[in-house]
């Protein structure tokens, strides 16, 4: 039976994964400011470091757990059939990164029986590091932290995609709930709910790798989540998510969730 990858004591990762990471953070840090960026054939931005970083990752990976497949953004896209596998954003905000915003993050999680246990969130410029365990919490930099829903957010900030933005105007009679923020990067667009930063995020084109890891974190900080299209969960060995969108709206607590569902149901209204 498969288990979560030996940790010290939790949230220590094991060694050889902390080093991984280290390694490919203190990379991405210091090429930030000296890149060219590229344009892929999705019109999304690519750069030599993002390709550095997703073989260094994929490479490392393979040795540190031996057996197990990987999925990642800029490698193969296609569930691996691997009892367990993990699966890998190498820089989440690649936008940002490449225009000189110093927010992006390093998304990566394990996963058995279709479903995330555990997941780092890495954001190098912030040297911050979230971990999350199924069934034991989720911490950032060491510390616990708790469930939003025990903390008062009275900012009552909401975080969008750019894709998601145009909802507003499918509503224009109604009041939007919430003071909008667009942080540019899907996995910490999801995971500042966990954090408490905003009571809701909606995500109207990730892909697997950008929320993978945020699910897990989310999850243990008992967010609701609601899946807006396909779900995630599940997902049969060897199925292709090149171009799969998971369209998902998560939030602090019930109540916020069902107060922003008319707004996450004029996604595809």
């Amino acid at each position: 039976m498969n288990t979560v990858p030996p940790v010290l004591s939790p949230p220590v990762l094991m060694p050889g994964l902390a080093e991984l990471i280290d390694r490919v953070a203190e990379r991405q840090r210091a090429d930030f400011g000296h890149v060219a960026s590229d344009l892929k054939a999705d019109g999304s931005l690519i750069t030599a470091c993002d390709r550095w970083s997703d073989a260094t990752l994929v490479e490392g990976l393979a040795g540190l757990f031996p057996g197990e497949g990987v999925l990642s953004e800029e490698g193969a896209k296609t569930v691996p059939r691997s009892q367990a596998y993990w699966v890998v954003d190498p820089l989440d905000g690649t936008t940002n990164f490449a225009s000189g915003i110093p927010y992006w993050a390093i998304s990566m999680a394990r996963f058995e029986a279709g479903r995330p246990v555990l997941a780092v969130l890495d954001v190098p410029p912030l040297r911050q590091r979230i971990v999350a365990i199924r069934g034991q919490g989720a911490w950032r930099n060491g510390r616990p932290l708790s469930p939003p829903s025990h903390q008062i957010q009275a900012a009552e900030c909401a975080s969008l995609c750019s894709r998601s933005i145009g909802v507003l105007q499918k509503l224009p009679n109604q009041r939007f709930p919430g003071k909008i923020r667009l942080l540019g990067v899907a996995s910490l667009n999801l995971v500042s709910v966990a954090m408490g930063q905003t009571v809701s995020a909606l995500e109207a084109t990730p892909k697997i790798w950008d929320l993978a890891a945020a699910w897990l974190v989310l999850s243990e900080l008992d967010c609701p989540m609601r899946w807006l299209g396909r779900s995630p969960e599940a997902i049969a060995a060897g199925s292709d998510l090149s171009a799969a969108d998971f369209p998902v709206l998560v939030a602090d607590r019930p109540e916020t969730l069902s107060r922003f569902m008319p707004w996450a149901e004029a996604l595809n209204s």
